[in-house]
């Protein structure tokens, strides 16, 4: 990118393999000091190519999403506290649908202690946590696997979630605007997910608070459609006044601090009943 120094071109490389880079990693990789990294993430947030979180920055995005694998590395404490969170609000002897995305994942690994569970998933790697399971059935939709995530995509995904009419979807979104539009980035998947928040009695949206501050360009759904919203920070003035009309629990869950265990997590979400 033109106007960029060597260093802020290494840094924006980093972000784009990675998701993030941390200013106390940068420090000790190109040897300078804290000040000097967080003006040059400071002037990569100026042109839009990263945007600031405590201790560092992460790419932005608009119209192409970070590679999954990256994605990973992103609010990576706080998925795992949202997903402890989203799976203690389901009970055991129920039906789900889990779509694709890393937070969905989150909550895919801590509904493996439930019994008698029916997931239906387009998910693979939702698929591979929990088959191994023996109270816990999966069946796959079919269709074309994305390679660059495990997104099982397509019409006839389509058509199989369509066959079904489940107790609870879990679904994530790449971004969530101001008005409440849950959006993303590919329409294939996106039309999946339609498709899944048409067949669940009850939707849970599991989504980081980076999800606030993106944006992306094929809308899922309204947040007014789902009925549970589970984040790690309290909402803007503006989602939290439409989850207050249209009576949407918001469950805040909290990241782990050091020694605490994941049943101390499950604990700490503060619940609001709207």
């Amino acid at each position: 990118m033109a106007g960029l120094t060597h260093r802020q071109s290494e840094i924006l490389n980093i972000a784009r393999s990675f998701g993030r880079v941390m200013v106390d990693d940068l420090t000790r990789r190109f040897e300078v000091s804290a000040q000097t990294i967080r003006k040059d993430l400071n002037d990569l947030c100026d042109r839009r190519s990263l945007t600031r979180i405590h201790g560092g920055a992460i790419i932005a995005s608009g119209v192409e999403n970070l590679a999954y694998e990256a994605r990973r590395f992103v609010a990576a404490e706080e998925k795992k506290a949202i997903g402890i969170a989203a799976a203690a609000q389901i009970p055991n002897g129920c039906s789900l649908f889990i779509n694709i995305g890393t937070t969905t994942e989150e909550v895919a690994s801590a509904l493996t202690s439930h019994e008698d569970l029916l997931v239906i998933t387009n998910n693979l790697n939702v698929a591979m946590q929990l088959y191994r399971h023996p109270r816990i059935e999966v069946i796959v939709a079919g269709g074309t696997v994305r390679r660059a995530d495990g997104a099982v995509i397509g019409s006839a995904a389509i058509s199989l979630i369509g066959q079904f009419k489940v107790d609870y979807a879990i679904i994530g979104a790449s971004a969530i605007d101001e008005e409440g539009a849950l959006l993303d980035f590919d329409y294939r998947e996106v039309q999946a997910a339609q498709a899944i928040v048409a067949n669940a009695r009850s939707v849970m949206l599991v989504a980081d608070s980076t999800k606030l501050r993106r944006s992306a360009p094929v809308r899922i759904a309204h947040l007014s459609q789902i009925q549970t919203f589970v984040t790690d920070v309290t909402l803007p003035e503006g989602l939290q006044s439409i989850c207050d009309a249209r009576g949407i629990h918001v469950i805040t869950a909290l990241p782990k601090r050091p020694g605490e265990s994941d049943d101390a997590v499950a604990e700490l979400p503060m619940l609001r009943q709207n």
